[in-house]
């Protein structure tokens, strides 16, 4: 008489750490400042340009104010990604989804970085913004974007690294226990049949770390 077996519980991955909240917190923030500029920019204050400069060149007062908000907007939105890397709650994605797309992100940002770099020393760029105290107002609302690559990166660094153990080992050892803190173990039903995961790994029955 054969009995079935019950598929293997995936391991739950560890939850962010605080670094890792922070960082993507941050590349949230780093996008407000030039958001603001240009949402200032939209609504008629005196960012440096001239009245005829926002009409000719972006289009303000008309359709210019409404590519320039809705810039804003989407750039916050894109800039909120980074927290579903270390939500415990909402996980619209699975790993196996939001991983290479994060990887993506990440990469695309570090090219865009490098590409900006390299315009600004070795091409003269063109501004219309007509003095010096608003050209430094200018890169102080665009500076932090360059922060947001490295804090990407490292995000989703952690994010693939905690969940590359969310699922059971495969392999000749799956029958070994879990090594785990589990009060019932080794007589517990969500323990049985799971190699051993990596030291640190919670146990999917009571969420203690492995020793």
């Amino acid at each position: 008489m054969t009995t079935a077996t019950a598929p293997l519980p995936a391991l739950a991955p560890a939850p962010a750490p605080v670094w890792a909240r922070r960082a993507a917190h941050a590349v949230a923030l780093c996008a407000v400042p030039s958001g603001l500029w240009r949402i200032a920019m939209a609504a008629g204050v005196h960012v440096g340009y001239s009245d005829q400069v926002l009409r000719d060149v972006y289009d303000i007062p008309g359709w210019g104010i409404a590519y320039v908000v809705g810039l804003s907007v989407l750039a916050e939105l894109a800039a909120l990604f980074p927290l579903l890397l270390v939500s415990d709650r909402w996980r619209p994605l699975r790993p196996g989804v939001l991983a290479p797309l994060a990887w993506t992100a990440s990469v695309v940002l570090v090219l865009v970085a490098l590409w900006q770099l390299v315009v600004a020393l070795t091409a003269e760029s063109q501004t219309y913004l007509s003095s010096g105290t608003a050209q430094t107002v200018w890169g102080l609302a665009f500076a932090p974007l360059f922060a947001v690559p490295a804090l990407m990166t490292a995000v989703t660094w952690s994010y693939a690294k905690r969940h590359r153990w969310a699922t059971p080992w495969a392999g000749p050892d799956r029958a070994a226990p879990l090594r785990c803190a589990c009060p019932a173990r080794p007589t517990c039903p969500a323990t049985s049949g799971i190699s051993t995961p990596p030291s640190g790994s919670p146990c999917p029955c009571t969420g203690a770390r492995s020793r």
